[in-house]
């Protein structure tokens, strides 16, 4: 059969480079989903714009006219006026605060469930290559980044631009030629700050990687802490860590270093300017071709001006972080996952029979160089029948359980249930066909009823507990304090070994998918546990195909039919008396754990 090609899921694209605000762009469709906040936010940074320029109109009046005995009660009308400008600057500026920030937290909110809804659709080979520190630093200390940014940044530069840009057409309007002598200027300004701007932008996403290396090592310390512990390795822990959090010091000390360096050229430049024109603009109110509060008018919005330049500069550095968390999250954003829907799925036959079956299928995990896991293996499993997987580590026999739930897809051959290419079927109605037992159980920090409901979200709490007798669950289910309700903690981390395999087990019959799949569901049992669930499974086994992984012979004696699988490849197949009577790899392992000549007559003492 032709090969396939493989669509690699990349483990992290490369970063491009910092240099622009680009990445702020792919936060536009958040924010436009909530057009009235925008549209608010514009209208009260108008307002609170247009107000605050109205103040030197009325200053520039009062100077040339209030003072004047012609017109005595005119100081005691502007004051009035100014003080009706104020109220609407205060109204303005308060409701420009709350569109804008709560904007800003409904961007983030939302922008976190897409990427936590967008990770949980990418496939094993991303997970391979990534380290989950480093993703929930992401999703946690990048997204607080930018609402940051979105928020009072984002507040700040949007009115210190309005702001700007109406002063400096209020400054052309009192005098074009002194206004002329500010675009000089500019570049004498901007150049500069462009300039450093860059280098903010590149130190500050240098200090959000180190940042999130930190935690990633955090994390995964946290996260195997009882073996830290167990190997007296805590001090090589907190070295490792320690080190990382200072190399992110100073990292941030850098980036920190940069915005202090450019806010103070900023001040420095824009006030300069300022005062240079104030000079020009004395010597004209001395030479009578201005008057003092046209220069009065005109300092003020030059003031205006440079104020929201050097607020600018201010917080550029802010939003330079928050382009630079927003590149971080664009990069998983456009994480493609490797296994996907087709464009119009195939529907799975109704109602379901549960043959899963292998048809010459070959497979080299993504980026790895070493052997194929799987070279041309032809395996069905029929309704009813349970086959039991054995052979060393390393054989394939965890890979056939990844192509059957489509973790991947084959390199060469397919993989059908009832009689379906998998990869001709949504994913959603393949893995409600396939239960899965893993060998290390995952549960979550919630209700013992609520980890096995995993298995299926509409049970009811009788389903819910008959599913835990079946497995064995209930022995000790009624001995916790809370009973079924009891929390088990992170990871299950209050239960043991035996305990969170049991609740596995139970989640799978709760689901009652018509294939199974037990990747040494057994292995932590004890013999006495392995016998009820053994028997339990056998009770219902009619009504599923069920693949088996294990190790330990002894529990794949009832099976239907025992697959040796040895360097990607099926070796030997049969029950195990005619598998030890051939005296092959089978009939090996089954002396290494049974013991020396007569590992048929031994494995029937052991099953009996």
């Amino acid at each position: 059969m032709a090969r396939r090609p493989r669509a690699a899921e990349p483990a992290a694209e490369a970063a491009p480079s910092s240099r622009s605000l680009r990445p702020l762009k792919a936060l536009a469709p958040f924010a436009l989903a909530h057009k009235g906040r925008v549209v608010g936010a514009f209208v009260a940074l108008v307002a609170a714009a247009g107000a605050t320029l109205a103040i030197p109109v009325a200053v520039r009046r009062l100077i040339d006219f209030g003072f004047s005995s012609d017109h005595p009660g005119m100081v005691d009308q502007y004051f009035f006026a100014m003080l009706a400008v104020v109220s609407i600057l205060a109204v303005a500026s308060a409701a420009r605060y709350w569109f804008v920030t709560t904007l800003g937290e409904r961007v983030v909110a939302d922008l976190r469930s897409a990427v936590f809804s967008h990770l949980t659709k990418l496939t094993p080979a991303f997970y391979d290559r990534q380290r989950s520190g480093e993703i929930v630093s992401r999703l946690t200390a990048d997204t607080t980044q930018i609402k940051s940014a979105f928020g009072a940044t984002a507040s700040q530069a949007l009115r210190n631009l309005f702001l700007f840009l109406g002063a400096a057409a209020m400054m052309v309007v009192t005098s074009p030629w002194l206004s002329a002598l500010v675009l000089v200027a500019i570049p004498v300004i901007v150049l500069p700050l462009a300039a450093f701007g860059r280098s903010v932008r590149r130190r500050s996403r240098s200090a959000q990687d180190t940042l999130a290396n930190a935690s990633a090592i955090a994390g995964e310390a946290i996260g195997a802490m009882r073996g830290v512990q167990a190997f007296n390795a805590e001090r090589r822990v907190v070295d490792r860590f320690s080190l990382a959090v200072e190399n992110a010091y100073y990292a941030a000390q850098s980036a920190i270093t940069a915005r202090a360096f450019l806010t103070g050229v900023a001040i420095f430049l824009i006030f300069a300017s300022v005062l240079g024109v104030l000079w020009y603009g004395a010597t004209a109110v001395l030479a009578g071709t201005m008057t003092p509060g046209a220069l009065g008018q005109f300092v003020l919005y030059a003031v205006f001006a440079a104020g929201a330049i050097g607020e600018l500069s201010n917080v550029w550095g802010e939003v330079s972080q928050a382009a630079g968390s927003a590149e971080r999250l664009g990069e998983l954003l456009r994480t493609e996952p490797a296994v996907k829907d087709p464009a119009a799925p195939r529907a799975l036959p109704s109602p379901a029979r549960g043959a899963l079956a292998f048809e010459a299928v070959r497979f080299t995990y993504p980026g790895d160089d070493a052997a194929p896991a799987l070279r041309g293996v032809t395996l069905a499993v029929e309704p009813g029948e349970t086959v039991a997987i054995v052979g060393p580590s390393g054989a394939g026999k965890s890979t056939l359980f990844h192509l059957a739930l489509r973790f991947y897809d084959p390199d060469e051959g397919r993989v059908t249930i009832d009689g379906v290419d998998l990869r001709e079927a949504s994913l959603e109605s393949l893995r409600e066909r396939v239960a899965l037992v893993p060998q290390d159980p995952v549960l979550f920090a919630a209700s013992l009823r609520e980890n096995i409901r995993l298995g299926r979200a509409a049970a009811s709490d009788a389903e819910v507990e008959e599913a835990a007798r079946l497995a064995g669950a209930d022995r000790f289910a009624l001995a916790l304090p809370a009973g079924f309700e009891t929390e088990l903690g992170e990871r299950g981390v209050t239960l043991s070994g035996g305990q969170r395999q049991r609740v596995a087990l139970a989640r799978a019959l709760l689901k009652d998918a018509p294939v199974l799949l037990l990747d040494e569901a057994t292995s932590a049992l004890d013999a006495e546990s392995e016998t009820f669930v053994q028997e339990a499974l056998a009770a219902t086994r009619h009504a599923r195909a069920t693949l088996v992984i294990a190790h330990r012979l002894a529990t794949v004696l009832a099976a239907d039919r025992i697959v040796v699988l040895d360097e990607g490849r099926i070796v030997e197949q049969g029950s195990h008396a005619e598998l030890v009577a051939r005296r092959g790899l089978y009939a090996r392992l089954a002396e290494l754990q049974f013991g020396a000549a007569e590992p048929a007559r031994r494995i029937e003492a052991v099953a009996g």
